[in-house]
């Protein structure tokens, strides 16, 4: 019993860690997300501007998220990207839910259509917004405990697909703060972008 659990825990970990987070010796960091988070004025199309490495947006260019609320009352996200090695563009359907209250900017995201694994229905992301304008920029955080070690990754979007020099400065003043560490990020190839995206 204790083998299947172990087996079981292990292989969730594995699952965490090639859904492309990147590893850190070390629990997760205290992290601050703002509060009053107003769910309504971050629905809408948000561009990827910046990232920490991960397995599923391997190679992703023109990577942008749309936050969209269901007649059920649900909130969506739907990732769109375009592979930069075949030029197929891809959509990932996610379910959004809240970690606390309702003015809380701690969220889980979890991908039921992840073609890699049917496991990933299972798995809930944390999905945390560190701070946004609603109107320019939006930080977002997320770190997985596995004992001795968590898995981290990061965020930086944008209303625009071109964000000024201005917007991303206000994006690297919350990332400072939080003492992120820019070193693991990679920009988003935003040029030559189907229109959709």
């Amino acid at each position: 019993m204790h083998a299947a659990l172990a087996s079981g825990l292990i292989f969730t970990a594995f699952l965490h860690f090639c859904f492309g987070q990147v590893p850190f010796l070390g629990p997760c960091p205290e992290m601050h997300t703002m509060s009053d988070f107003e769910t309504n004025k971050y629905l809408g199309k948000w561009y990827e501007a910046e990232r920490y490495f991960s397995v599923f947006e391997f190679a992703g260019k023109c990577v942008s998220a749309n936050y969209t609320v269901g007649e059920d009352g649900r909130l969506t996200i739907t990732n769109k990207q375009t592979s930069s090695l075949t030029g197929i563009q891809s959509t990932m359907e996610g379910e959004v839910r809240l970690e606390e209250r309702m003015d809380s900017s701690k969220l889980n995201v979890r991908f039921p259509s992840l073609p890699v694994w049917h496991l990933a229905v299972l798995i809930d992301a944390p999905y945390w917004i560190l701070e946004t304008d609603y109107e320019n920029y939006s930080v977002v955080w997320s770190c997985t405990n596995f004992g001795l070690f968590s898995t981290r990754n990061a965020w930086i979007l944008t209303r625009a697909r071109y964000p000024t020099l201005e917007v991303m400065e206000q994006a690297y003043g919350v990332i400072d703060r939080n003492a992120i560490s820019r070193a693991y990020f990679i920009r988003t190839d935003q040029n030559n972008c189907p229109e959709k995206y």
